[in-house]
């Protein structure tokens, strides 16, 4: 690493064109809510890398927020359904329902491989985990309305490739065509 610059991902009007072997964006992506500044952030990625560079990615997972809600707030389910319909839709939070985070975008994996598709060749994914596993007794404890609100959510979840467990962050190694430098069955 020769060094370390805070910039916006959208503009790296700082980094020459073909001028790095390897772009971290571990961060940025789900900070940026707007499709466009995405779509724009990993063109400027593509644009800064050398031939066969290549780029380490990482989104949170729209499960994320809903395994972190399940376990601090699963009373919450019936209350905030249609805010987690639209979430599961667009994957967008705000302040009111992810303090934490406040603005933030959450992908699925079909959305975060498309923003690649165009510049870059899958060289690596990974991803865990199931967003009720560990709290799924809690179900249990909660009001009908609550635990049909939730299992509504869980069957919802189950059907795309996202459901079948990736909840943490959705590291992905991009590599543009002709890179040859990892391997895995993952592809």
């Amino acid at each position: 690493m020769l060094s370390v610059r805070r910039a916006s991902a959208t503009h790296l009007a700082h980094l020459d064109t073909a001028s790095c072997d390897v772009l971290l964006l571990l961060g940025p992506l789900y900070h940026l809510c707007d499709p466009a500044e995405r779509v724009q952030a990993v063109g400027e990625a593509a644009r800064a890398l050398k031939p066969r560079g290549v780029l380490c990615a990482a989104a949170l997972n729209r499960l994320a927020y809903l395994r972190d809600v399940f376990r601090q707030s699963p009373g919450q389910g019936a209350a905030h359904r249609a805010f987690h319909t639209q979430f599961l839709r667009d994957g967008n939070l705000d302040p009111q329902h992810a303090p934490p985070i406040a603005y933030a975008h959450l992908s699925a994996s079909a959305e975060f491989r498309l923003l690649f598709t165009d510049a870059f060749d899958q060289a690596l994914y990974v991803g865990v985990e199931s967003f009720t596993s560990v709290w799924g007794d809690t179900l249990n404890d909660l009001s009908a309305q609550d635990a049909e609100a939730w299992l509504d959510l869980v069957e919802q979840t189950g059907a795309p490739p996202d459901g079948l467990g990736i909840v943490r962050p959705l590291p992905v190694y991009w590599a543009q065509a002709g890179f040859t430098g990892l391997t895995s069955t993952h592809r």
